[in-house]
């Protein structure tokens, strides 16, 4: 599966957050939406990946954007993990099962590893794709970019 692109409006996703609460992408119109998938919780890049987001919250406001922070993990793992990271305002959302298939909608899902890649998916306030951008897998995405690139949609 090719990976979406800029200009293609966002699939169907609803995903459960760390406190069981569906959340469907659609239902998010009219805020800029980044979408944050990140491999697995509990490791060190993905914690990092987690706190950028958490600790920007206002920043994401000001531009009228939100972030989602997205894996494979079961909820009751998402909901441990943001606890012990302090995460409160970011919603961990679990893409456990169907396993991997948001990710997969995407074209971001890592089939051989059961996870997805480490990625930035940015949608505008219609839900139409405007950035993509797949990072190392040990890499922190670079939160200032992505602000720029919000602010600039």
């Amino acid at each position: 599966m090719k990976t979406i692109r800029p200009g293609m409006p966002a699939p169907v996703i609803q995903l459960p957050d760390q406190d069981k609460n569906p959340i469907a992408i659609s239902s998010l119109k009219g805020t800029k939406l980044l979408l944050s998938f990140h491999p697995l919780a509990w490791t060190s890049v993905c914690q990092q990946q987690m706190e950028a987001l958490e600790e920007h919250v206002a920043a994401l406001a000001a531009r009228n954007a939100r972030a989602l922070g997205i894996s494979v993990d079961p909820v009751p793992s998402k909901k441990a993990w943001a606890d012990a990271i302090g995460i409160q305002s970011t919603r961990l959302l679990s893409d456990f099962w169907p396993h991997g298939e948001a990710a997969a909608s995407l074209g971001v899902f890592r089939e051989q590893d059961g996870f997805s890649e480490r990625a930035a998916i940015l949608l505008d306030e219609e839900g139409i794709v405007r950035f993509v951008k797949i990072y190392p897998l040990r890499e922190v995405p670079d939160i200032e970019e992505l602000l720029e690139a919000l602010q600039a949609m």
